[in-house]
């Protein structure tokens, strides 16, 4: 969406509207093509696996009894989520998104929805072309019903018909998309449990990113993060869900796609204007290490 329609990200292309719908059907066959290739040349000899990381947060209805909200939220996790996952553990895109576009695209006069179809055989390659599904969580949103004029300019955003609201008590050690919501993560695993099937699921991507550099490498708003997400990873094991595995983002500070150098989500201090970019372990590094070598959180009782 960023890259194909609003042009924020690389390639840079804004075409808005089809833009992104058409870059993601690409992807996913793309994706199932890759995974047959190496079903039918190389898991016999290897006993490998292939699957897809999917990046997704977690969107709850601004009121739980209200109908309309309970849709938006639906919308806005199966026009994020489910987009991609829907095809690969279902077959098709999600039925939401195929009659949001699709009358919005004839309410525009166009013939055609704007999101693109799966033939039947298309369907059928796809569909479960995943050994395990990557999940990358960072944040949560309250969801409710807004309508976007059929006259205007529709896109992505326009297409779901909701808003995004954040609560102004939820912590938000990073800026202001990156708000600190470890329950909504427990709830994203179960309803992947519940739509696709309880896949395997490694978790490959969760963390947070400084406001401010924090020169003293004291960065305990992240060890508070780590805690409260990882925390709501046990409930969802013991909910049921698959969760194999987890991987914070990330090991060191990095180059974070149009915010550079800027957005720190790293264990690791770099200092980039050194030429040798030495590393500096922040106070998170040593928190991890112990959940690493507990495979959990250590015992409280137990000294240090």
């Amino acid at each position: 969406e960023k890259g194909y329609e609003t042009g924020e990200h690389a390639p840079g292309l804004k075409l808005g509207g089809c833009g992104a719908y058409k870059a993601a059907h690409h992807i996913i066959k793309t994706h199932a093509k890759v995974w047959h290739s190496y079903n039918n040349t190389w898991r016999s000899a290897q006993q490998g696996m292939v699957g897809i990381s999917l990046t997704s947060g977690w969107g709850e209805p601004v009121d739980p009894h209200s109908q309309t909200d309970r849709d938006a939220a639906e919308r806005y996790i199966q026009f994020h989520l489910g987009w991609f996952a829907n095809p690969i553990y279902r077959g098709d895109y999600p039925e939401i998104m195929k009659n949001y576009i699709g009358r919005k695209s004839a309410q525009q006069g166009l013939g055609t929805s704007r999101l693109p179809t799966f033939s039947v055989q298309e369907k059928t390659y796809i569909k479960g072309t995943s050994d395990f599904l990557g999940i990358g969580h960072f944040t949560t949103r309250y969801v409710l019903q807004k309508s976007f004029p059929f006259l205007q300019v529709s896109g992505y955003h326009t297409d779901r018909d909701l808003a995004e609201l954040v609560d102004p008590k939820w912590p938000a050690p990073g800026p202001k998309w990156l708000y600190s919501v470890p329950w909504g993560f427990r709830r994203l695993l179960n309803f992947i449990k519940t739509q696709y099937g309880n896949p395997l699921i490694y978790v490959t991507e969760n963390g947070v990113f400084e406001k401010v550099q924090c020169t003293q490498l004291c960065d305990e708003w992240r060890i508070e993060y780590l805690k409260g997400y990882i925390n709501e990873i046990l409930k969802a094991l013991n909910d049921g869900v698959n969760v194999k595995g987890y991987t914070a983002w990330s090991l060191l500070d990095k180059f974070e796609w149009n915010k550079g150098f800027s957005e720190r989500f790293g264990f690791y201090h770099i200092d980039f204007k050194n030429k040798n970019k030495p590393r500096y372990p922040k106070a998170s590094v040593d928190y991890y290490k112990k959940i690493i070598s507990a495979n959990g959180f250590p015992n409280p009782r137990e000294v240090m």
